[in-house]
């Protein structure tokens, strides 16, 4: 499960702790709520752009749900009908299920998993990195993961043109695939996603933003 973009190899090398291992290490902490704190308003807008236009009821899922506060989000929206979502962290899965037991909370490692049906709209944010091979799960989304017509949103603060991330991996002892932006959208091209968009929010000095993609699941394939 080995992938070499333009010459950066993203193999996990020996020695790294487990993504997993970390943030349930910080769940136990509770570092995951300044991680929601810390995520609200790049997720704000992506939540936004990922509801854009919904007039009928829909199905969402939020990959690397951690505490699973997007979850309840989508919950609450007056058209969903279910949101669910997935991350491999226990103690994080253990946190959103005290903070809703009624919620739809999976513990499972990607990209192994797989929901017993596709939804319609799918979010994650600061997550896919993590996997060995990020790019082609991103096939795997669309082909198995999302309904015809879906919507797909990543967030992503690790990344080529975001100078001030890249030593992110190395500080944490953890594996992350740093990808630039042309490799997302391409990646998300070949994988048969249509009406990409890509936008950095929340510039500031010193931090190029939260990179938004947002893609869709063609009706006609």
């Amino acid at each position: 499960m080995d992938i070499f973009i333009e010459r950066r190899e993203t193999r996990p090398a020996m020695g790294l702790r487990s993504a997993t291992d970390l943030f349930s290490e910080w769940a136990d902490n509770g570092r995951d709520e300044g991680m929601e704190k810390g995520h609200t308003a790049s997720v704000d807008i992506m939540l936004e752009r990922l509801l854009e236009g919904r007039e009928k009821p829909f199905t969402a899922l939020d990959i690397g749900c951690g505490n699973g506060w997007v979850v309840r989000r989508l919950s609450g929206h007056p058209l969903c009908t279910h949101a669910s979502g997935v991350d491999g962290a226990p103690s994080m899965i253990a946190k959103a299920k005290e903070v809703d037991p009624d919620g739809d909370y999976v513990e499972a490692m990607l990209p192994d998993w797989t929901p017993e049906e596709p939804v319609d709209l799918i979010h994650t944010m600061e997550c896919l990195y993590y996997l060995s091979e990020p790019l082609p799960f991103l096939k795997t989304l669309h082909d198995t993961w999302m309904k015809p017509g879906g919507r797909l949103v990543i967030g992503v603060d690790h990344y080529v043109e975001n100078p001030s991330s890249h030593d992110w991996g190395p500080s944490l002892n953890v594996h992350m695939a740093l990808l630039s932006i042309e490799e997302w959208t391409e990646g998300l091209q070949k994988a048969g996603f249509t009406d990409i968009v890509s936008t950095q929010v929340g510039a500031k000095e010193g931090w190029s933003g939260t990179l938004v993609l947002t893609a869709h699941r063609p009706f006609d394939e």
